[in-house]
């Protein structure tokens, strides 16, 4: 029986979500995977390390429509998300979007996202693993202060990022030039009103675009014909985003790591890290006073042998203490050699200290690694 693939809630057969583009994915030839409780692509014909490297040479085009696109709208917007979002909101001047995160009682992360400031609303991108937790937790903060919170269901999203990305979607409209890294803009694009961001999560200049879903699988067609686009999955939206050191939620950040053992405070503003006045801040302006047990860092294994998340390190070949976990790990197509990300106790988060991850058993060497890898290629 065919699938109606008009809306991004159709459950599949093993229960997965699907995104509009769904049908696309599998027409390009993609490897299906279930991620965040939908079916996406991990990777379609040119395999993982072809479509990073084609990214980070030229355009790549991702499906992140199973993130949660969600409008806030009322009177005192800004006071009351500020309460749960400890970062600078009333300063976000409109057509302009930050990086933040919700945080709990403990100062810990409850998902990372993205604020932009329209003409009359706030536009937040959200983690799809992650969409219940935040609809449930901006729904309790804000609507009891008479703002709406609206998960929009009628559109999706994708990200055209690498060097090209500019080139590629200015023949659709050339306004896109004159953006700048986190610029918003409302441009007609393949005949639908598009809201594009400059920004991504590859390191690479690049645009995220929300569009209808009923223009998606037309306007992705589209680029796609451009011959400097190619598809890419999650495979390598994992590498790319690695290599320029940003977190993934629910490994290198989730309820139990705070801003500053992340690393993530430099999205506070000075206002927020001097009055506080949100959820966890005793713990978060504390730590940033006070310092923290362990920190955030770049981790470069000696050799080629990947250490992935979950690899315990120590502070000794033989013996010793474990001081610490890698949190993101693999394979560098661009610096050409293994990349890891983890916490290690502060006493030896200094770049150059020499830790030991334990490997099926076996101490390998692995330095301690200035982030990110591969410089980034915003516009400023």
């Amino acid at each position: 029986m065919a699938h109606d693939h008009s809306h991004d809630h159709d459950d599949d057969e093993d229960g997965l979500k699907e995104t509009v583009l769904n049908g696309l994915h599998r027409s390009l030839g993609a490897k299906m995977v279930p991620f965040a409780g939908y079916e996406m692509p991990v990777q379609y014909g040119l395999g993982v390390m072809k479509e990073h490297l084609h990214t980070r040479a030229a355009a790549g085009l991702f499906d992140v429509s199973h993130m949660g696109q969600v409008v806030l709208r009322g009177p005192g917007l800004d006071e009351a998300l500020e309460k749960i979002v400890p970062v600078d909101i009333a300063n976000l001047p409109e057509d302009r979007q930050k990086y933040g995160y919700l945080t709990n009682a403990d100062g810990g992360i409850v998902d990372d996202l993205m604020i932009a400031r329209r003409e009359d609303h706030l536009f937040v991108v959200v983690n799809a693993a992650c969409k219940d937790t935040d609809l449930t937790l901006m729904r309790a903060a804000l609507e009891p202060e008479g703002i709406r919170v609206k998960l929009l269901e009628n559109r999706a999203l994708i990200a055209l990022q690498g060097p090209a990305a500019e080139d590629v979607l200015a023949e659709h409209h050339p306004a896109v030039r004159d953006m700048k890294f986190m610029d918003v803009a409302t441009l007609p694009l393949g005949g639908a009103e598009c809201w594009v961001s400059r920004s991504g999560y590859t390191g690479e200049d690049g645009f995220e675009i929300s569009l209808p879903n009923q223009s998606a699988e037309a306007f992705v067609k589209a680029l796609l014909q451009d011959p400097r686009v190619e598809p890419i999955g999650l495979g390598a939206r994992d590498s790319l985003r690695l290599e320029a050191g940003l977190c993934l939620y629910g490994q290198d950040i989730d309820e139990r790591t705070t801003p500053v053992e992340a690393g993530l405070t430099w999205a506070m503003g000075k206002r927020r890290k001097t009055e506080g006045g949100f959820e966890g801040a005793d713990y978060i302006l504390g730590q940033l006073a006070d310092g923290v047990k362990r920190k955030r860092v770049g981790l470069r294994p000696e050799g080629r042998a990947p250490m992935r998340s979950g690899v315990p390190l120590f502070d000794a070949e033989t013996g010793g203490t474990q001081i610490g976990e890698v949190t993101s790990g693999g394979f560098g197509p661009t610096v050409g050699g293994p990349v890891a990300m983890g916490y290690v106790a502060t006493d030896f988060a200094g770049e150059g200290t020499r830790l030991w991850g334990e490997v099926r058993g076996k101490r390998m060497a692995v330095d301690v690694a200035a982030l990110p890898f591969v410089p980034a290629g915003f516009k400023r």
